[in-house]
């Protein structure tokens, strides 16, 4: 883990500088941590050129299958203006549900080799630092024309899987269609209302949405528990979010699993599998999204051994979803300290090169062989290249790129997947030091988040917070609770600095 810049060890950063001050601009210090990681934020001239030409979402033509009179629906944060997909879900005669998912076509209006899609593929991901949006397409795109957005006709690839009721995916199909989002809703208020509270504003009165998201609801947690079966992981990370009130950033939020969220993650993860087969079954080379066994996985052994557990030698997926089951159950308040443990020592996520008949690996945490990234061209530029890759194949077209250009496609977007969190921790930091600096020699609770060549680093509890131990950080290693004292804070270079006080 990166500690930002260059770090001398000792707690010289100099002045504190108050949590409430008046003269430190998030923004522009999210814009320096953004192009000092080599991305590119702006548009340059040949974009605007081909912007300007862009002046309506792509018509609609009768190539594609019409589906605008669907019941379609989007479940995003709040805030989401870049919708990729919408959700649809029909009962079969035999019990089992077909589920669609429609992608935004981007590619449509993004041609390969334009102006536009040569800078998607500078950056490769839109980045998120809770701040300030760097979108990877201009907004024009990604939250216009290219958006999925309400009451509004859109191309889509549309992505079918029938599961049964033991939550198998018995048959896949793709194929382009024309779909119009009827509702665009939010993870919070629908999860809430899943989970027995009062329905959102949208659904409340609508019985054609209210029974499509149920049966949607009832498609999910049939593919999860299939897929938890298999060996699927399960976590509960601890994924902080700025909260702002009169325009200052007053807390770190932390994010919480929900019916909802759940609900569009187990779509996706069947959709993004179908993409992988389907090419694998035309015999197309792909982008495969790939996280191998674990990198320390005697560490995860010896955590386990903590609660009394016992796991294999060797990595196994399955054990470690039934172990983490098990945490969840027996201390849920103190799952998400576990959770940020493994996932840290489980490696990074790479993309890879996928050629016909080869398997390059499967997915470690998902427990599938057959994964890519396809649901998000909007945002993630391995997606916008597999839907390019997936119209020539329903189209009989050669295919766009050589399986050289993938592969260097795929390091490229690893590379800045890397980055990409990397500028996201890096703004949480400084936004997390701007709110603490005033807090100078406080102790708090705190989880080891990291122990390397480069130092130990903590996630404090509340706020969470993350920074690094300068000293008395002797025996201390990933997954440990710790006490910690704050004795460095300073949100021009992002620096959280603690000095251990022990483990608990």
């Amino acid at each position: 883990m990166s500690h930002g810049a260059p770090h001398n060890g000792k707690n010289s950063h100099g002045k504190s500088h108050g949590g409430n001050s008046d003269h430190f601009d998030l923004h522009a210090a999210a814009r320096r941590i953004i192009t000092a990681a080599g991305f590119e934020p702006d548009t340059n001239d040949a974009m605007r050129q081909q912007l300007d030409r862009l002046t309506a979402p792509a018509p609609i033509d009768s190539s594609v299958k019409d589906m605008r009179g669907q019941p379609w629906s989007s479940i995003d944060n709040d805030e989401s203006r870049d919708l990729d997909q919408v959700e649809l879900a029909e009962r079969l005669p035999d019990g089992s549900i077909r589920l669609v998912v429609g992608i935004a076509d981007v590619d449509v209006l993004v041609p390969k080799g334009s102006p536009i899609d040569e800078h998607a593929y500078v950056n490769c991901t839109s980045v998120y630092t809770g701040v300030e949006v760097f979108p990877m397409l201009p907004e024009k795109l990604s939250t216009g024309i290219t958006s999925l957005n309400e009451n509004e006709d859109r191309l889509a690839i549309a992505i079918e899987t029938v599961v049964n009721a033991q939550g198998d995916v018995i048959s896949f199909d793709v194929y382009r269609a024309a779909v119009r989002n009827k509702a665009k809703l939010a993870y919070d208020e629908v999860g809430a209302w899943l989970g027995g509270e009062a329905p959102p504003q949208k659904v409340a009165g609508n019985k054609i949405l209210t029974e499509q998201l149920k049966l949607q609801h009832e498609a999910s947690q049939r593919l999860k528990a299939e897929r938890i079966r298999n060996g699927a992981l399960e976590f509960e990370t601890i994924e902080a979010t700025p909260i702002s009130k009169n325009g200052k950033i007053v807390d770190l939020k932390v994010v919480q699993k929900n019916h909802a969220r759940d609900l569009i993650e187990d779509f996706m993860i069947a959709s993004n599998s179908a993409i992988a087969k389907f090419l694998e079954a035309k015999g197309r080379s792909g982008i495969r999204r790939v996280v191998r066994e674990p990198e320390r996985w005697g560490r995860i052994v010896e955590l386990a051994g903590r609660y009394g557990d016992t796991l294999p030698a060797e990595p196994d997926s399955l054990a470690l979803a039934q172990f983490l089951i098990r945490r969840r159950q027996a201390d849920p308040d103190r799952f998400p300290d576990l959770s940020v443990a493994i996932v840290k020592l489980m490696g990074p996520g790479i993309y890879a090169l996928d050629l016909p008949g080869k398997d390059p690996g499967g997915h470690f945490g998902l427990a599938t062989h057959d994964y890519s990234h396809a649901t998000a061209p909007n945002r993630r530029y391995a997606d916008l290249v597999t839907q390019r890759l997936v119209k020539a194949t329903l189209n009989n077209s050669p295919p766009p790129y050589s399986n050289d250009d993938l592969a260097a496609i795929a390091q490229r977007c690893t590379e800045r997947e890397d980055a990409e969190n990397k500028v996201e921790r890096s703004v949480r930091k400084t936004i997390a030091a701007l709110m603490l600096s005033d807090r100078i020699g406080e102790s708090f609770d705190a989880i080891v988040t990291g122990a390397n060549e480069k130092g130990t680093f903590v996630r404090m509890i509340h706020p969470s917070a993350e920074g690094m131990v300068v000293s008395n950080h002797q025996g201390f290693d990933v997954g440990d609770k710790v006490r910690v004292k704050l004795v460095g804070a300073d949100p021009y270079k992002g620096y959280i600095d603690f000095e251990g006080q022990g483990k608990r």
